[in-house]
């Protein structure tokens, strides 16, 4: 249950864990360290069940990192329904590994047969969870209602690539130079620029130069914060893994035959509208695809709450008042 020392805005949940399968190989034919899927279940005891997933540094908190929209009376409402977030692998301490999206979403089916759900009613994914819940669509398609990808597309944009290829550079030197904590937190501050836009560093920050060349500008000073309070979350090689993992992101959108709610913004340099408009319009069975502007570039998912939000509620307002299957039990 919950623990006193989250925030306090942490809605009550209880862990999950299943057992990885002893056979279970990634697509590299690689085995994972871990030996379990951690998820974490919160909400309606007996409402439809929503898996929700966020970027790489998410989760099963869900209701911590996305405190607005998983909330009581919440756009994704547990007073209504169920939410399932689980622990993206591999874990902070594991070694890195070659995986894929696709191989995230059989770590969560592993998860959903543990606890004896074989099916979900809706799946939110923003960002890589977005990704992670396009290939779960695609793998399991008798297995998921809905499907609201935030963010998210079918395939890794080059530019994308381009920069995240220099993060992982950066985080392999630091590493081997035995420096890991400055190379993430380096690594960090660079990934920061591609989640925000030039609009919005425009608007915060002026252009005051340091006494000396090689001092911090306002801008930067912003970024170090934003770093250094990054490198105790995660490992040079887990970053990697995740990082080279969005990369590796292909699904056919033709294969996502669930009903498909695709939300973008015109100002994400990570995930063009132009890619979101390609899986809406490749997609069989589109329920809508929502364009907007935002200040806020990829972080749009976690900061524009009015416009986020009421699609998350339109998106699963259709979802029946309770689980039907436990009703039938």
């Amino acid at each position: 249950m919950a623990s006193t020392e989250w925030p306090i805005d942490e809605a009550p949940g209880e862990d999950v864990r299943a057992a990885i399968p002893a056979d279970f190989r990634l697509g590299s034919g690689e085995r994972l360290e871990a030996t379990e899927v951690v998820g974490r279940l919160h909400g309606a005891e007996r409402g439809p069940l929503v898996v929700v997933a966020g970027g790489i540094s998410s989760g099963r908190f869900a209701a911590r990192w996305w405190s607005w929209a998983v909330r009581a009376g919440g756009p994704v409402d547990l007073n209504r329904v169920r939410v399932l977030a689980f622990d993206f692998l591999p874990g902070r301490d594991e070694a890195g590994v070659t995986l894929t999206t696709q191989d995230q979403a059989r770590l969560l089916a592993v998860l959903l047969d543990a606890i004896g759900e074989p099916t979900i009613d809706a799946f939110v994914g923003a960002s890589y969870g977005g990704c992670v819940g396009l290939a779960f669509a695609e793998l399991f398609p008798e297995s998921i209602g809905e499907l609201v990808a935030v963010s998210a597309a079918h395939r890794s944009h080059p530019a994308a690539t381009a920069w995240r290829g220099v993060q992982r550079r950066l985080l392999a030197f630091a590493r081997d130079c035995g420096r890991e904590a400055e190379g993430i937190a380096l690594a960090r501050e660079l990934a920061m620029t591609t989640y925000r836009t030039s609009e919005e560093f425009a608007l915060r920050f002026n252009t005051a130069a340091p006494e000396a060349a090689g001092g911090a500008y306002p801008v930067c000073d912003y970024l170090i914060a934003r770093g250094g309070a990054y490198a105790d979350v995660t490992s040079a090689d887990r970053w990697i893994t995740l990082s080279d993992s969005l990369d590796r992101h292909a699904v056919a959108p033709e294969a996502i035959r669930c009903p498909l709610t695709v939300i973008g913004f015109t100002s994400d340099r990570l995930v063009p509208f132009e890619d979101s408009r390609e899986l809406a319009d490749r997609a069989p069975n589109l329920r809508r695809l929502i364009e907007a502007p935002s200040i806020f570039g990829h972080d749009a998912f976690l900061k524009e709450r009015d416009l986020v939000g009421r699609a998350l509620h339109d998106a699963l307002s259709s979802l029946p008042a309770f689980n039907a299957r436990e009703i039938a039990a």
